[in-house]
């Protein structure tokens, strides 16, 4: 029987793409997670891509039944994602170029990212097929929170306001974004369906603390903190910074905060502005001495920080979704989290965690405190944490629950393709009568 053809559209987030550095994060782990396991479950995915780099091959073999397509859209090097909206065009047309020349017939697009989703709009209109979308962010969510910082594209909303209104399915990671979604865009809640991303739970797996430790040269007596993820100013590490000056007021034994990202694999205040900013205003409050920067890391390596760590903390005041508390807690390791988005969703406060609000070290500080006073709460909170991973947030889950989604669009396609001029119709008179049924 034939396999179905994916095709999965990332523009700017590759699998091939190095994790942690610029633009490159949460979305590539996603693209490169759901095509390699959608694909074990019967599925031909061809990840489309743009080719950053003259060197890059246009065909190349990601896993069994996963193809990592690069396409020419606008000069081939490195671009930030916010630059290449006037190359979505050329993305489009060498994506018609492609499967032309290989006279190839996909079955479904998935698209991750606004701009994909703008191109999966016109080549679901192209080849009369269904078209799932997966947004990653949202427009509106970064204006309100980042305002004139927001560097993204001014057609970015009414595009997001496009591709709501033509996906067939569209994947919100989290409640949060499903209501976001729902208030924000008018989008159909038939036609939402809650799916979040997860943790390899085979790569992020509890390490015995003492050997982490051993493994990267720390004192095994020392309180640690870690922070991993991209070094920016929405990440909130400085009101980390300033939570550590307030314990450092309050306990003998102050915790030493490891802070893990960045695009290269040695970062300082010389050749990186996030950086330099952090250091300064950690030597400000007399608590630069606690401060490591360790640069970026890889992920077989970052299960060690996750479980050296006594508390794992991430207070973003804007955050999609966010993997690192799927990671920490996959590795049995306690998470402090601000309250928003997918977090607060992942982490259950008072289980596997501590929800804080947003910009408020004091009380973050109060939440760490209690955690690394309190070694019984600890080891409780990371063992329910390893818990709920596996019982919620596997890729395999994920894959299972995309998969259904696919099928379900696939047969109403069927469905659509016997009925006499069902193409005018669209697909949503032919679909299941919800999508709704979440993970």
């Amino acid at each position: 029987m034939k396999k179905p053809r994916i095709a999965m559209l990332s523009e700017h987030a590759s699998p091939l793409a190095l994790l942690g550095g610029e633009d490159a994060g949460g979305q590539n782990v996603y693209v490169s997670e759901v095509s390699t396991n959608v694909s074990a479950l019967g599925f031909q995915v061809d990840v489309f891509t743009r080719q950053d780099s003259e060197k890059a091959q246009e065909i190349n073999e990601w896993a069994k039944g996963v193809r990592v397509i690069n396409l020419r859209a606008g000069p081939a090097t490195f671009l930030k994602k916010d630059e290449l909206w006037v190359h979505m065009p050329q993305f489009y047309d060498s994506l018609l170029s492609f499967a032309h020349k290989q006279r190839i017939k996909y079955d479904l697009i998935h698209a991750n990212f606004w701009m994909s989703g703008s191109v999966a709009c016109d080549l679901r209109r192209e080849w009369a097929v269904p078209f799932v979308e997966i947004f990653h962010a949202l427009g509106r969510i970064k204006r309100l929170y980042q305002g004139e910082a927001d560097t993204s594209p001014e057609d970015r909303i009414d595009v997001e306001n496009r591709v709501v209104d033509t996906a067939d399915v569209i994947i919100a990671q989290c409640p949060a974004e499903k209501e976001e979604l729902v208030e924000l865009y008018g989008a159909d809640e038939e036609r939402i369906s809650i799916v979040p991303s997860a943790v390899d739970t085979d790569v992020f797996k509890p390490v015995p603390k003492r050997q982490a430790r051993k493994t990267l040269g720390l004192n095994p007596n020392d309180k640690i903190l870690v922070y991993v993820g991209r070094l920016l100013p929405r990440k909130a590490i400085d009101d980390i910074v300033y939570a550590l000056a307030i314990l450092a007021q309050r306990t003998p034994r102050v915790p030493r905060l490891l802070i893990v990202g960045g695009e290269t694999e040695h970062v300082s205040p010389e050749n990186h502005e996030e950086v330099r900013r952090l250091a300064g205003i950690a030597a400000s409050l007399g608590v630069g001495h606690l401060l490591t920067f360790i640069g970026r890391r890889r992920h077989v390596v970052l299960k060690y920080y996750y479980s050296a760590a006594d508390v794992c903390v991430s207070t973003p005041w804007y955050e999609p979704f966010g993997l690192v508390p799927l990671e920490a807690m996959a590795c049995g390791t306690p998470m402090v989290v601000s309250e928003v988005g997918g977090m607060k969703f992942t982490v259950q406060d008072g289980k596997t965690g501590f929800h804080v609000p947003p910009k408020d070290p004091a009380a973050l500080a109060a939440k760490l405190e209690l955690l690394l006073n309190d070694g019984i709460l600890r080891e409780t909170m990371g063992r329910r944490a390893r818990e709920r991973v596996q019982e919620s947030f596997t890729w395999r889950q994920v894959a299972k629950r995309m998969a259904l989604i696919y099928d379900q669009l696939l047969s109403a396609q069927l469905a659509r393709d016997r009925v006499p001029g069902a193409h005018e119709a669209g697909y949503a008179s032919f679909g299941p009568a919800s999508f709704g049924q979440d993970l």
